[in-house]
């Protein structure tokens, strides 16, 4: 009987026309977390931490309006003549008879005390406040990931002096440190014959200098995280086999070190801007650092702040460009540790 069953079996199996049972099967449908690659899984993550995911969104959306609007201002100028009162009254550099007038339909954010749109300030003072964050930013990137992964794998006498060096950089106050520079070398070029011949080249210059002022101290602890990394890598089983296959300490620095620490970097990184973009603020807020036409969100609170007298306090003056930059600062921040939560990441200094 159990023969029968069996060659009628295989014989159905054979026909044409006749269904055959699909095999059950216990497989999940989705990939399991242990033969995912880190990146997914990170992104996995990053997806269910809802503050991180809401902070990106929000940079996203400021990134684009600060690139689009100059763009928006030029198409609608040659729009005819309603599209060209719009570009007008929206030029940040415009000055007009509307001064300190609330905000309303013509002016989203109000106007400032020479009648200047503040959103659109607003907007071009974020192209340089982010500028100066992302310049910053590529610094320490730079700097910082070839000290510290230079100073980590040699070890030694070179170690203890790199990271000496450091150490006595950090023990400067990096606010007095950037102030200092900006003073001594902006009187300096100020004195030059060839500055004085070029007004344009002597604002250029100052807005230089403030990059480099901030960008020589934002390396420092990326420099000393990257160290601690690269510290817990250099004993590793794949850099041991680099060097018994013949690899110079360059090839390991550059094929196995950095791209393994390319996460924490990525993630303090993140973290490295919010700062930055703060100490612009302060020395513009100073009068040390973006001068005037141009803007930044620091130059824009400190002309608010002088606005304020015992008879009327222009709010929107303080309150819209002081919204933006504490966003974006709480955004930057979410970001940097959503993304540190979804690479696990465990810096050591």
């Amino acid at each position: 009987m159990n023969e029968t069953a069996r060659s009628t079996h295989s014989h159905n199996n054979g026909l044409p026309g006749v269904a055959r049972s699909a095999p059950a099967t216990d497989a999940p449908a989705t990939t399991p977390d242990s033969l995912q690659s880190p990146g997914r899984r990170a992104w996995r993550r990053f997806k269910k931490n809802r503050p991180a995911l809401t902070s990106a969104g929000i940079l996203i959306v400021l990134l684009l309006s600060v690139a689009l609007w100059p763009v928006i201002l030029q198409l609608a100028a040659r729009l005819g003549p309603a599209g060209a009162a719009f570009a007008h009254i929206h030029n940040p550099d415009q000055l007009s008879d509307a001064q300190f007038a609330p905000p309303g339909p013509g002016h989203w954010c109000g106007t400032d005390g020479h009648g200047r749109d503040v959103f659109s300030r607003i907007l071009y003072g974020a192209q340089i406040s982010l500028l100066v964050g992302g310049v910053g930013a590529s610094v320490s990137l730079v700097i910082g990931v070839l000290w510290g992964a230079i100073a980590g794998l040699a070890g030694g006498r070179l170690d203890s002096v790199l990271m000496r060096i450091v150490d006595i950089l950090y023990s400067l106050p990096s606010i007095i440190f950037v102030i200092v520079l900006l003073t001594t070398t902006g009187q300096m070029l100020k004195a030059a014959s060839w500055v004085q011949e070029s007004p344009g080249l002597a604002k250029e210059l100052r807005l230089m200098l403030l990059f480099i002022g901030l960008g020589a101290v934002s390396w420092l602890t990326m420099a000393r995280i990257v160290r601690g990394q690269v510290l817990s890598l250099r004993t590793r089983g794949f850099v041991d086999a680099a060097r018994v296959l013949g690899a110079g300490p360059w090839h390991i620095l550059t094929r196995h070190i950095i791209p393994n620490v390319f996460s924490v970097v990525i993630v303090y990184l993140t973290l490295t801007v919010p700062g930055i973009i703060l100490y612009e603020s302060f020395l513009s807020y100073l009068g040390l650092g973006v001068q005037p036409p141009m803007a930044s969100w620091g130059s824009l609170i400190a002309e608010g702040v002088d606005q304020i007298n015992p008879i009327r306090i222009y709010w929107w003056l303080i309150a819209f460009p002081g919204g933006v930059l504490v966003i974006t600062l709480l955004a930057l921040n979410f970001l940097g540790d959503g993304l540190r939560d979804a690479w696990n990441v465990k810096g050591s200094a």
